[in-house]
């Protein structure tokens, strides 16, 4: 498996499903920091036409380039569905963030070959890794 530092190594884009353009919540926070260390941030949510200067999308499906890394801001009821969504666009791996899990998704994600990273904040990840 790839660990956590070689992936985020090599990505370049990352789809952040449930990313709200409001600014007091995490996944603006954390989708902020990613893009300033000079990741493309994808959003995906229904509700939003743009977060951070860039287009959302309603679907992961109507993302128009390839994706490395799906990123989860939703509860973890929603994964298994994002999980399938994940598979059929070709992305790398699936990150759900911290307090976000689902066991039976994470092993379908895997059996398809993606890198799986459950229940952890890819901003203090990211962290780790530059210091």
């Amino acid at each position: 498996m790839q660990g956590i530092p070689e992936l985020l190594r090599s990505a370049k884009t990352i789809a952040v499903v449930g990313l709200s353009s409001n600014r007091k919540r995490p996944s603006y926070s954390v989708s902020e920091y990613m893009q300033k260390a000079g990741y493309r941030i994808v959003p995906v949510n229904p509700g939003e036409i743009e977060v951070l200067g860039e287009r959302a999308y309603a679907s992961l499906e109507a993302v128009p380039e390839r994706i490395d890394i799906v990123d989860v801001f939703r509860r973890s009821e929603f994964v298994a569905e994002i999980v399938e969504s994940a598979i059929r666009v070709g992305a790398r791996a699936v990150w759900m963030q911290e307090g976000v899990s689902d066991a039976a998704a994470a092993a379908r994600a895997r059996a398809a070959g993606l890198v799986v990273v459950m229940d952890r904040c890819i901003l203090k990840e990211h962290r780790k890794m530059t210091r």
